[in-house]
């Protein structure tokens, strides 16, 4: 879930930061750069992890800053490909599932990666799913009991398998209103996003499998 990726970069520091240590500088600078930050196909960066190694201090004219050339490791948040992790359920729609692990929200599980046969419950806003039913539509599965139906509801935990992830830049392109000509609006997408699956034995949400599990197996979600 968590990995080292090294970074180079030229940090500067502060005037009022020179009685610091200057690792110590250079790691809060760092910090202040780079946690929360997406970088491409690297990963949303969590916090510095350690200096490997860092030049000398130099002054640019004009600023007084000093400027130091540093490699360092950082902590990235990118679960690899077949990764299975736990997840809270954040809200569901007619498309699939969103998911959040409390400091990143853009999971999600896509309805070819729902267990089948499933269906959307509007009444409920969740997805269900009806296990051994030979219903194939989801006008079908809505005419079931409702006591038959397996719900995965908001705030729920879920063990879910990472199928791939996703990057983008959505720059913004050049202004046109003033040329007179219509812009359409596109929503922003999500630098960074995960595309997950819980259509297997053992994924889903956790109770469904606790009973199948030796004590101590489930992981605490709380």
């Amino acid at each position: 879930m968590f990995v080292l990726s090294i970074i180079k970069d030229t940090i500067a520091i502060l005037p009022a930061n020179f009685g610091v240590p200057p690792a110590q500088a250079l790691i809060s600078e760092i910090n202040k750069k780079y946690a929360n930050r997406v970088l491409h196909d690297v990963g949303l960066c969590i916090c510095a992890f350690d200096l490997v190694e860092a030049g000398e201090g130099k002054v640019r004219y004009g600023d007084g800053c000093l400027w130091y050339k540093v490699r360092f490791r950082m902590v990235v948040f990118r679960p690899f490909a077949s990764e299975v992790i736990l997840a809270k359920v954040k809200s569901s729609d007619e498309d699939g599932i969103r998911l959040s692990v409390g400091f990143f929200d853009d999971i999600y599980v896509p309805l070819a990666y729902l267990p089948q046969p499933s269906a959307f419950d509007p009444n409920e806003r969740a997805h269900f799913w009806l296990p051994d039913s030979e219903a194939t539509t989801s006008h079908e599965l809505l005419e079931s009991a409702t006591a038959d139906r397996m719900y995965i509801d908001q705030g729920e935990v879920v063990r879910v398998r990472i199928e791939a992830d996703e990057f983008y830049d959505d720059e913004p392109g050049p202004p046109k209103a003033s040329e007179g000509i219509a812009v359409k609006r596109e929503a922003r997408r999500a630098p960074y996003s995960m595309i997950c699956s819980i259509a297997e034995q053992g994924l889903g949400p956790v109770p469904w499998w606790k009973s199948s599990q030796p004590d101590g197996d489930v992981m605490d979600a709380e």
